[in-house]
């Protein structure tokens, strides 16, 4: 890597030095070697670390670098598209849906999860829910974990929300804890008519319970899928999905976005 100093450019600092170093990670680095530091980085190119992290962050969006606990910045491997889906009747959990339970917890809700439920209440993607349910925090609301895993890495990480009124049939002596919890909980919900679903992404910072999940520094870049699903009655469940912004992009289809998720070359 050269030592060039950056003059003074039109665009942003930052910018420039995230295309400077984009093209030394095309020539002289290897896919998984680790960068300097940031204090020498910064020193060879004459920058504040402020304005060396703000690069550094572009290229991690852009899935050029990996950071890592333990390990610092390494340069990523080339990326490869795999397909989630985007079945716009399909309950999740249902077969073939890539994701893994992990566990399920029953409490009252919070205000943040409540804003989620009645938000798109009443309003299917498909037209047909017309009753706005209303969500009481006197309610329980079951929080079911999964991930998604590829070539043995989480890539993502999910909570769904299931307020206990879309599941009545579900039984705890059954199943009161863990992987088989979750299962449950979604066996009893797939058994509801799923007149439709709506869908939005936004990009996000992880938390420290995500990042720790996902292999990521808090703080980092994530993509956040939020999945309503609709029954005649309103809103019946919401899914909260984090994917790792270095292994995602979007494509859109047909019928809209679809979520195409990616993962390193072997």
């Amino acid at each position: 890597m050269g030592t060039t100093q950056l003059e003074s450019v039109p665009e942003p600092k930052y910018w420039h030095l995230k295309t400077v170093l984009s093209e030394a990670l095309d020539h002289d680095f290897a896919v998984g070697e680790i960068l300097p530091n940031e204090r020498e980085l910064a020193a060879r190119f004459g920058v504040a670390r402020a304005t060396l992290r703000q690069a550094l962050e572009q290229l991690e969006l852009e899935g050029r670098l990996q950071r890592r606990r333990g390990v610092g910045t390494t340069v990523a491997p080339p990326r490869v598209g795999v397909a989630v889906g985007s079945a716009r009747h399909s309950w999740p959990g249902e077969s073939a849906d890539g994701w893994e339970a992990v566990d399920a917890a029953e409490a009252l809700p919070t205000a943040a999860v409540l804003k989620l439920l009645a938000a798109g209440s009443g309003s299917a993607a498909s037209g047909s829910a017309s009753a706005s349910a209303v969500f009481a925090a006197d309610q329980p609301v079951h929080t079911v974990r999964r991930t998604r895993v590829t070539e043995g890495q989480v890539v993502a990480a999910e909570l769904l929300y299931v307020p206990a009124a879309s599941v009545p049939g579900l039984s705890a002596i059954d199943a009161p804890a863990g992987p088989a919890r979750a299962r449950a909980v979604l066996r009893e919900l797939q058994r509801l008519a799923l007149d439709g679903q709506d869908r939005s992404v936004e990009l996000g910072s992880a938390r420290a319970d995500d990042a720790k999940e996902l292999d990521r520094l808090p703080g980092a870049p994530v993509l956040l899928v939020t999945t309503r699903y609709f029954t005649a009655g309103g809103t019946a469940a919401v899914s909260v999905a984090t994917y790792r912004a270095d292994t995602c992009r979007l494509t859109f289809g047909d019928e809209g976005v679809e979520i195409t998720e990616t993962r390193a070359a072997s």
